[in-house]
């Protein structure tokens, strides 16, 4: 399992009249965590996308437990519980006020597609034996 945390605070256009992060929101926080996450496997988006590769969210679940408000400073967690071998890659998303107190929760799936075909592939070679190296020390 690898996790990552990403700190974001809580900008005042993020938030609804009654001080609320909005809903939508929370996808572009699990973005930049996700972002994050991959990065530290040594790639970036832009670079995962001149391997050929595109990578379009399919599912995305959130269960709200408690707001966020305005200038809050937020923990994002991007958990990959499972080495992503096959098509899809599954992101497990948390949300932590300043607090420790869980606010959020969520899920989602990318697939990798061929960039010109746009086919499901599996991810290519030089990009997995990173990932699977991170995986295997975070096991020991």
């Amino acid at each position: 399992m690898i996790e990552t945390q990403t700190n974001i605070r809580v900008r005042y256009a993020e938030t609804d009249q009654m001080n609320v992060v909005y809903h939508g929101n929370y996808a572009q926080y699990f973005e930049v965590a996700r972002a994050e996450c991959i990065r530290s496997f040594g790639f970036t988006y832009k670079q995962i996308e001149e391997l050929g590769i595109m990578m379009p969210i399919v599912d995305i679940q959130i269960k709200f437990l408690r707001p966020a408000h305005y200038d809050d400073l937020l923990t994002v967690k991007a958990i990959l519980r499972e080495l992503p071998i096959a098509h899809k890659m599954e992101f497990h998303h948390e949300v932590y006020n300043a607090e420790g107190t869980l606010l959020t929760i969520g899920k989602v799936v990318l697939y990798l597609v061929d960039a010109v075909t746009k086919a499901r592939t599996t991810m290519p070679q030089q990009m997995l034996d990173k990932f699977k190296h991170k995986f295997e020390a975070s096991t020991h």
